[in-house]
């Protein structure tokens, strides 16, 4: 009798460690997607940010070119309204984000193509600045995203994974949605001149 007592003991132990331990090891890799979420929102933060310099610098050289500046500003605020909270990432936040993301890409490259026709503008060491910070902000947010969507992986695995699936279940953990970028969003813009 004392013998089955302790077996049952054994077994509720064993199972409440793997509880906890699985409950444990899913907030560790939840966190870990919340922080790459935010790394993800800090380079859109900063790209919106540098592109309203660039429009600042363009306006002063493009006066006649206010239809595509208001465009630009508007794919901006659009893409600035969007709020995300990180704790329900899910498909269809991810695409009203990208495809306002993708907007605002496809306004900035036309801005792009209309300071063509402005060679004091491309002689401009501002906007050549912020040309080349804009490029680069764009391959960081291809980094982050990267990040994430690894982070994402590694979290919805071990939620779909047999027993944790059991425990995630239980507990109510759910997945998050892999960023995907807009069709025909998968290169940065051209800023060549």
């Amino acid at each position: 009798m004392k013998s089955k007592k302790w077996i049952y003991i054994g077994i509720a132990v064993v199972l409440g460690w793997f509880v906890i331990s699985t409950y444990n090891g899913l907030i560790v890799q939840k966190q870990e997607v919340k922080a790459k979420w935010s790394q993800i929102e800090v380079q859109l933060q900063r790209r919106t940010d540098l592109i309203l310099s660039l429009v600042k610098t363009v306006k002063g050289y493009a006066k006649h070119e206010s239809e595509t500046l208001e465009r630009v500003m508007l794919a901006r605020a659009k893409a600035t309204q969007i709020t995300v909270d990180p704790t329900k990432l899910d498909e269809a936040t991810m695409a009203k984000l990208s495809q306002a993301q993708g907007e605002l890409s496809q306004a900035l490259g036309r801005l792009m193509v209309v300071s063509e026709n402005y060679p004091e503008l491309k002689a401009n060491q501002n906007f050549m600045m912020l040309q080349t910070e804009i490029a680069g902000c764009e391959n960081r947010i291809a980094v982050e995203r990267k990040r994430y969507n690894d982070a994402a992986k590694v979290y919805n695995t071990s939620l779909l994974s047999f027993p944790k699936n059991l425990v995630a279940s239980f507990l109510g953990f759910t997945e998050v949605a892999y960023y995907q970028a807009e069709a025909g969003s998968n290169k940065a813009p051209d800023f060549e001149f």
